[in-house]
């Protein structure tokens, strides 16, 4: 049995506080927000550039800051090309098993290498004394959840599924998540151009989350 949501259900939402962003309100233009995570990685992250170039898309990197510190050059990559980029922690922490004052000095300690108020704990797990931490901080962190999940993490999963768990359910306003990463390359690579190929032809804008 699968332990998570392709779709996250409104339930969940309302358990989190209303500061977390789940999906982005209607624009004039009809609008997704395709979202990565883990990296920067020397493979996946410049695919994943690549097929932004070819459909003139942005989007936005929840990047480790360890990995930052790795590849440089390719976290520059996607400051260069316009994408946003965001704070995934330094570490990939799980929040839930962290002690609150090392949470937050993972954070910070990855916000040396990523300028970006934007934030996405790691496996979307977070203490309600880590997020009031971060509430009354004097960085003005936006906690970017998502509405569409790609699971392309899940080893057992086919590429096509993966790409089946976006297709079902993405719609304007989604912020749907993929991974930048070794562990997710064989279904990302797979889904991602055929998700990007699909909002095109529907004619929906893929922007990067504002900051």
């Amino acid at each position: 049995m699968l332990k998570y949501r392709a779709k996250t259900p409104w339930w969940l939402k309302k358990a989190f506080p209303k500061s977390f962003i789940w999906e982005m309100p209607p624009s004039r233009e009809p609008t997704v927000y395709i979202t990565f995570d883990d990296g920067p990685h020397p493979t996946a992250t410049p695919f994943v550039l690549g097929l932004m170039d070819q459909y003139d898309a942005k989007a936005t990197f929840f990047c480790v800051g360890h990995n930052v510190y790795k590849y440089p050059d390719v976290y520059q990559q996607i400051i260069t090309k316009g994408h946003s980029p965001a704070n995934h922690t330094y570490n990939h922490m799980n929040g839930w098993m962290t002690p609150t004052d090392t949470y937050i000095d993972n954070i910070y300690q990855a916000a040396t290498y990523i300028q970006s108020p934007l934030i996405r704990p790691p496996y979307g797990k977070l203490r309600p004394s880590q997020w009031r931490r971060l509430l009354h901080a004097p960085t003005d962190w936006k906690v970017i959840m998502w509405d569409v999940l790609s699971a392309d993490f899940d080893h057992e999963i086919t590429p096509q599924q993966c790409l089946d768990n976006v297709l079902q359910h993405i719609r304007p306003g989604s912020i749907v998540l993929f991974h930048d990463s070794e562990k997710s390359w064989q279904r990302m690579s797979y889904a991602l151009p055929r998700v990007m190929e699909y909002c095109k032809n529907k004619g929906w804008k893929m922007k990067a989350i504002p900051v």
